[in-house]
């Protein structure tokens, strides 16, 4: 899969002395290449270069207003000798994305003296920013810068995204709703309100050839469909691939950044269940071949796609959407298994679908679902990850994170729950009544590795509270 370049800006600031800033500003460049060619070299990052070292109010004001016109997602300051602190205020003050405060630790030079001189004066102006010092050269160093760099693009990249919210509150849930007020306030993300009814429109205007040729890859490729003549059967299974490409069709048209389609119960009681949707919506694959997983949330779980939205851009991953499900003391997991669907890239962490899909089934919708079709049974393969979502307490946003370690159980303790469904089974490093007594949604969602500092990072660039579960 091809990732997105993350782009970022890069300006060095100079003396205000005419004089001194002529004999300096060889090392004021040098510190400036040194941050620029290491990002550069790590292959991840696009850095778009100040054209002009700051050594006045003028250039620190037209510095910055040429990253807002190059669309960077975040700005590094960079700091080799002492700056005017009002050059760091002036250049922030006309940006309206992250910033970086980074300093050399050259005892030689006071670049440690000017950073901490600029950031004192953005937090007398209450804006907001971030500090490294050190060695670039260094890999913690850069890996700090890093980490910035990360959490700049997931932040800045939601600003102008729209959420298709298709249907309505499902099933009562407070968690799941939210007001576009403050979605536009707070995240920059648009709201577009979608009938699940346009599911069902363009579903009939699929082409026959498209849907076959849909069926004879999972087919081909799912390890077993367990038809039953009634809740599935293969002409169940063509309804919900109809139902996925013409999610996929509202997407595209609509130019929807990432979903959450309502469907119980209209239309697990009287179409099909979207399950197949949620999936293969937030695979890296279907059967047109590799593609960028585009976040579909069940239940119209608006703050779970806002988690999952951020989960993906962050990490260049697939995201998991799971219920809280239950506790099993014997095995000392949370049983996380969510009512149908999971991205089946979880089966076995592979961006190849032979290889998830040879471990997935597909069950027979649960009778309660009378409009039938599939459930996408998988057990999510084994590693350390991230558990992440969006709160809120009287309307104030939190993110709430908590570490985690999937493991794999027989899959006869599936059936403990509900067998039909994807399980994660997950050790918490910390009492799981802990978890429970805390949580505050049925819903949350998770990647694989460690991206806890990462997340704390996003929620003070979003300017939300930050809670980690066991700390």
């Amino acid at each position: 899969m091809g990732k997105e370049k993350i782009r970022i800006g890069i300006l060095g600031f100079s003396d205000g002395d005419p004089g001194v800033h002529e004999e300096l500003k060889g090392i004021v460049q040098e510190q400036f290449d040194k941050v620029a060619n290491a990002l550069e070299q790590t292959g991840e990052v696009e850095v778009i270069r100040g054209t002009t070292l700051i050594n006045s109010p003028r250039t620190a004001k037209e510095e910055a207003l040429k990253m807002v016109a190059a669309g960077v997602h975040g700005v590094i300051f960079s700091y080799g000798v002492f700056s005017f602190p009002n050059f760091t205020a002036i250049a922030a003050r006309n940006l309206t994305v992250p910033v970086l405060l980074v300093a050399n630790l050259n005892p030689d030079w006071p670049g440690m003296v000017a950073m901490l001189a600029g950031g004192g004066a953005l937090n007398h102006l209450g804006i907001k920013h971030f500090r490294v010092a050190g060695d670039v050269n260094q890999p913690e160093v850069l890996e700090r810068i890093m980490k910035f760099c990360r959490c700049a693009r997931a932040v800045t990249s939601l600003n102008g995204k729209t959420y298709g919210l298709v249907g309505g509150r499902s099933l009562g849930m407070y968690s799941a709703t939210v007001d576009m007020q403050t979605w536009q306030k707070l995240f920059g993300v648009d709201i577009e309100h979608i009938d699940q009814l346009e599911i069902v429109r363009l579903a009939e205007e699929v082409p026959e050839e498209k849907v076959e040729q849909a069926f004879q890859w999972l087919t081909d490729n799912v390890g077993r469909i367990e038809y039953d003549g009634k809740q599935l059967t293969p002409e169940k299974l063509k309804t919900q691939i109809r139902h996925y490409e013409a999610t996929k069709r509202l997407i595209r048209e609509r130019n929807l950044d990432f979903v959450g389609v309502k469907c119980h119960y209209e239309m697990s009681r009287n179409y099909c269940t979207q399950c197949l949707s949620a999936a293969f919506c937030n695979d890296p694959y279907d059967w047109d071949g590799p593609k960028e997983p585009v976040i579909f949330s069940c239940e119209a779980d608006s703050d779970g796609a806002l988690t999952m939205e951020i989960l993906r851009v962050l990490t260049d991953q697939p995201v998991i959407f799971m219920d809280v499900r239950h506790y099993d003391p014997e095995e000392d997991v949370m049983v996380f298994c969510n009512c149908g669907s999971q991205s089946t890239y979880f089966a076995n962490k592979s961006y190849d679908p032979k290889e998830n899909l040879k471990d997935v089934t597909l069950y027979p919708a649960l009778s309660i679902y009378a409009g039938g079709g599939a459930h996408v049974n998988l057990q999510t393969a084994p590693g350390k990850a991230t558990i992440a979502r969006l709160m809120r307490t009287e309307g104030r946003y939190r993110m709430t994170i908590a570490s985690a370690e999937f493991v794999q159980l027989p899959k006869e303790k599936e059936a403990e729950t509900t067998k039909e469904w994807p399980h994660v089974f997950a050790r918490l490093p910390f009492d799981h009544q802990y978890f429970i007594q805390r949580f505050d949604a049925n819903h949350c969602h998770a990647v694989y590795g460690d991206w806890v500092e990462d997340l704390v990072m996003i929620a003070e660039m979003l300017g939300i509270d930050v809670e980690i579960l066991g700390e």
